[in-house]
């Protein structure tokens, strides 16, 4: 089953790889695809896990497009920076 998220604030890789270790622990997700310059994540699974995923990504900074705003976007742009530098830094230690 293919599922397509629009997302917020994914601004590079570090982003990217946050987005994919994080989804790929739910194990009915078997790929994951992020388009960095859509923000758009498309997952392949077993069951629909869409909820789920939006949940995950919420939480890591990633809110879905067009849930959040004002303040609350903010903080959500301030939790994505860390989850980005989090990718960044699994990316670099993997190298």
């Amino acid at each position: 089953m293919e599922t397509r998220i629009q997302v917020e604030n994914i601004r590079c890789g570090g982003c990217a790889n946050t987005i994919s270790k994080k989804l790929l622990e739910n194990e009915q997700i078997k790929t994951v695809n992020v388009d960095i310059e859509n923000q758009t994540i498309t997952l392949e699974s077993e069951a629909d896990v869409r909820e789920t995923a939006v949940g995950i990504l919420f939480g890591l900074g990633y809110p879905e497009r067009g849930t959040v705003e004002g303040l609350e976007s903010l903080k959500e742009k301030a939790r994505s920076v860390v989850s980005c530098a989090i990718g960044r830094i699994d990316m670099h230690t993997k190298g």
